[in-house]
C-alpha cells in the first residue's frame, strides 16, 4: 500500500513508483509535473535513456515522432536509436533497424483478431484467405526494439536491454520472411513508430512480391508518430486489407504524462486522421482502439472519455478493454478485477460505441 504524496490518500490502487493517485493526476496542480518526471527519470536511467526528449536548441532535429527530439552532440534521442556524431542524426534508417520477427499462426492473439480478417474471414474474398478464422495461414509478428513513450506499466520493457544492439536487419531481409504462407504483417514492439521508414520500406517491398496475393499491413502503435508517417501507414493498411490499432492510454493529458512519460495529445489528433479514411474501406474495419484497464488510473471515466470520443468519430470503430497485468514500474498494483472491467464495458457501450469486448479475460481477477 502505497500513499499519494500530494493529498497523503494511503491504497492499493496508489503505485509506489507514482506515488500519485488518479484525483490529483487529473484535478492536482502542475507542480506535481516535477514528481512525474523524476519517476520517469528514474525508470530510464538504468537504460541509459534520456530522462525525457532532448531539446538543444544547436541540436539534431528528429521528426520522426511528437516529441521531436533536438539530440545535442554527442546525446542520443528519447527512443535511444538515434543519436547525434558531429552534427548529424546517425543509428537506425529505412534500411536497417533494431528488429526481431517470429511467425504466429492464425488465429492469433492479436489484439485486434476479433474484428480483422485473420481471426474473423472479415473482408472475405478479396481480404481474407477464408470466410472464417485463418487456419492454415500465419501472420508475420515484428518487433521494434524501441518506442517513444515510456510506460511504467510496459510489459515488453525487456526490449530496452537491447536499444543499442549492433546486429540490425535490412528491410529486404525482414520483407523476405513474408512467405505464402503469410496472410499478414503485424508491425508493434517497443513501438513501430521511432522505425517506421524501415517498416514502410519492407512493407512496399513484401507488397511488391506478393504479386497481387493477399498480405495485409497491420499495426500496433502509440499513435505518436508524424502525420505524414501516418498517412503511409494508412494507405498501405487500406489497399491490403491491414488494420491500425491505436493504443490509447488515457485521457487525461497529466494522468498520460504519469503513465507514459509524453503527451498524448499526437495519438489523440492522429487518431481523427485515421478516422477520416473509415469509410474508404468500412470492411474489414482500418481503425481499432484498445485501451489497458490499469487499476488505480485507468478507471471507468477514463474509459468513459475515450469510449465519447471515438464514437463522435464512429460508433463502429471496435474497442477492446484489456486486463492489466502486474509489470515494471507497476508491479505492486493488483491484476483488473472482473467488476472494474465490466463496469468500463458498460459505461463504453453507454457513450455509444457499437463493437466493444473486454480482452485479456484469463488476467481478469474476482476480487473487488
Amino acid at each position: 500500500m502505497a500513499t499519494c504524496l500530494y493529498c497523503g490518500k494511503r491504497s492499493l490502487l496508489v503505485a509506489r513508483s507514482l506515488s500519485l493517485c488518479i484525483d490529483c493526476l487529473r484535478h492536482g496542480p502542475k507542480m506535481i509535473e516535477g514528481q512525474i518526471k523524476e519517476v520517469h527519470r528514474l525508470s530510464r536511467d538504468p537504460f541509459r535513456l534520456p530522462p525525457c526528449p532532448p531539446r538543444d536548441p544547436k541540436g539534431a532535429l528528429c521528426n520522426i515522432c511528437a516529441n521531436e527530439c533536438r539530440v545535442p552532440v554527442g546525446g542520443k534521442s528519447y527512443c535511444g536509436v538515434r543519436w547525434n556524431r558531429g552534427g548529424r542524426l546517425q543509428g537506425v534508417s529505412p534500411s536497417e533497424a533494431n528488429v526481431d520477427w517470429y511467425y504466429d499462426p492464425l488465429p492469433t492473439n492479436c489484439v485486434a483478431d476479433w474484428a480483422c480478417p485473420g481471426g474473423t474471414g472479415a473482408g472475405y474474398p478479396r481480404f481474407a484467405y477464408r470466410p472464417g478464422a485463418e487456419y492454415g495461414y500465419k501472420n508475420l509478428a515484428v518487433f521494434y526494439q524501441a518506442c517513444s513513450f515510456d510506460c511504467l506499466f510496459c510489459q515488453n520493457w525487456h526490449y530496452r536491454q537491447r536499444i543499442e544492439q549492433k546486429v540490425r536487419m535490412t528491410a529486404t531481409d525482414l520483407a523476405n520472411w513474408a512467405d505464402e504462407a503469410t496472410a499478414c504483417i503485424c508491425y508493434f514492439g517497443g513501438d513501430p513508430t521511432p522505425q517506421l521508414p524501415h517498416a514502410l520500406k519492407a512493407s512496399r517491398i513484401a507488397l511488391d512480391r506478393s504479386r497481387g496475393r493477399i498480405l495485409r499491413i497491420c499495426w500496433e502503435t502509440n499513435g505518436n508518430m508524424h502525420p505524414n508517417l501516418l498517412r503511409s501507414m494508412v494507405e498501405l493498411s487500406l489497399k491490403s486489407g491491414g488494420c491500425i490499432k491505436f493504443d490509447l492510454k488515457a485521457w487525461s493529458e497529466m494522468l498520460h504524462l504519469a503513465l507514459c512519460g509524453v503527451s498524448n495529445r499526437r495519438t489523440l489528433e492522429n487518431f481523427q486522421r485515421v478516422a477520416m479514411r473509415i469509410q474508404e474501406r468500412p470492411d474489414p474495419p482500418l481503425l481499432v482502439a484498445s485501451t489497458l484497464l490499469v487499476p488505480g488510473y485507468v478507471d471507468e471515466e477514463e474509459v468513459g472519455y475515450i469510449a465519447r470520443f471515438l464514437a463522435s468519430l464512429d460508433p463502429e470503430i471496435p474497442y477492446a478493454l484489456l486486463a492489466f497485468h502486474p509489470c515494471f514500474y507497476m508491479s505492486d498494483l493488483p491484476r483488473t478485477s472482473r467488476q472494474h472491467a465490466e463496469a468500463c464495458l458498460e459505461r463504453a457501450m453507454a457513450e455509444g460505441l457499437k463493437r466493444v469486448r473486454i480482452g485479456n479475460l484469463h488476467l481478469l481477477s474476482e476480487a473487488y
